[in-house]
């Protein structure tokens, strides 16, 4: 209040879905459907990948431990379905850590995650691809497990081999630690909320679906979703798969 408005703005896509459907839906101060298109939509690629939206990983998961986006897709160009380009991202995003393991080689198929976290030298907000030029070899374990609801097999594997691995040095009370640079030892002292709270949410939408399931009785949001037009296609979920990787997640 003490100086207006941030000149922030979300007008790209990022971590802000939650917050147009919860605008479009309210019954007092709605704003318009058409609002949802107004964003850019800024395409990324990498390797054989296309996917919506170039900022971290964090981005394509915060709306989504809240709204169920599942077999939605757009009904207007360009016809995005949310939850499989946040599976796609994911994907993406593991190839391009293996990658940088060339430089830095803590980094594999299973220890693998970027994301806005704490580093030896303060916040940073990185990620990729494209990579940040602040990337410095670290591991941001709620990468991996922001999206347990979007790719159980691979983030589970990758949390498992973290814990497996660097055991009660990275993994204490409170779950994991916000970031480890398995490079150089280097292990944060701190356990931050929002990493730990994505971890949690995500994890009980693989689980059970509650959050999604409670979070979706709230009128607004499935009226917004009809007003701009994210309209249900065909169930393709792997219930097989999916079964498979709550078992494991139970183990944990």
């Amino acid at each position: 209040p003490e100086t207006q408005f941030i000149k922030s703005r979300w007008d790209t896509y990022s971590e802000h879905p939650l917050l147009y459907l919860l605008a479009i839906g309210s019954p007092t101060h709605a704003i318009k459907p058409a609002s949802w298109y107004a964003w850019k939509r800024d395409w990324n690629t990498y390797r054989n990948y296309r996917y919506l939206g170039k900022a971290p990983l964090f981005t394509h998961q915060y709306s989504h431990a809240w709204v169920d986006f599942r077999d939605r897709r757009e009904s207007k160009p360009p016809h995005v379905d949310y939850f499989e380009n946040s599976i796609t991202a994911t994907h993406a995003h593991r190839e391009f850590c293996i990658s940088l393991s060339k430089k830095f080689p803590g980094y594999s198929e299973n220890v693998w995650g970027i994301t806005a976290s704490d580093s030896a030298k303060g916040y940073r907000a990185w990620g990729g691809p494209p990579a940040t030029p602040d990337i410095d070899g670290s591991v941001v374990p709620c990468a991996a497990a922001g999206s347990l609801m979007f790719t159980p097999e691979i983030s589970l594997a990758a949390l498992r081999t973290m814990h497996d691995k660097f055991g009660s040095k990275i993994y204490g009370r409170y779950g994991f630690t916000d970031a480890f640079n398995p490079n150089n030892g280097w292990i944060n002292p701190d356990v931050i909320g929002i990493d730990v709270g994505i971890t949690i949410l995500s994890a009980e939408n693989l689980r059970t679906g509650n959050v999604w399931r409670w979070f979706m009785r709230n009128p607004e949001i499935p009226r917004a979703l009809q007003l701009v037009g994210l309209n249900r296609t065909s169930r393709n979920a792997q219930p097989q798969m999916r079964r498979r990787a709550r078992a494991r997640l139970a183990s944990l």
